[in-house]
């Protein structure tokens, strides 16, 4: 019985790290990546979505670069995920995938710690839930 213990421990230690070695700040997107959570438009885990003013919707391309991207990161869109609608990518500088809503870049922030957390609301007058 105490094998079988230590076997299952090894397991859920071994799934723990696997979980941790994935790229910090990427949700892998999947049919339900986005929802909306009180009107606001989140990830599937609940994490909120925001646009940055700086963002052209007609130019295709991201402003928020480098310490920003650190602070603002990037909603990636996984290789291979179809999305319709409202919803696009554009490829940003380092050839990754960014999800955009109606032309804007989307962005989570990282002080957002918590599944609804929307801290990031109106920062310096330019970061913006995007609420339905």
């Amino acid at each position: 019985m105490k094998i079988q213990w230590k076997i299952l421990a090894a397991m859920c230690f071994v799934a723990a790290v696997t979980a941790c070695s994935t790229t910090p700040n990427v949700e892998t997107p999947s049919a339900d990546f986005t929802k909306i959570t009180n009107g606001i438009l989140t990830s599937s885990y609940g994490r909120t979505m925001y646009t940055f003013d700086k963002d052209q919707a007609a130019s295709g391309t991201s402003e928020c670069v480098a310490t920003c991207a650190t602070n603002w990161p990037p909603v990636y869109v996984e290789p291979g995920v179809k999305v319709t609608g409202d919803f696009n990518y554009i490829t940003r500088n380092d050839g990754q995938k960014q999800l955009t809503y109606k032309g804007k870049p989307l962005y989570f922030y990282s002080k957002d710690k918590n599944p609804g957390d929307r801290t990031g609301d109106g920062v310096n007058n330019t970061w913006h839930v995007v609420a339905l």
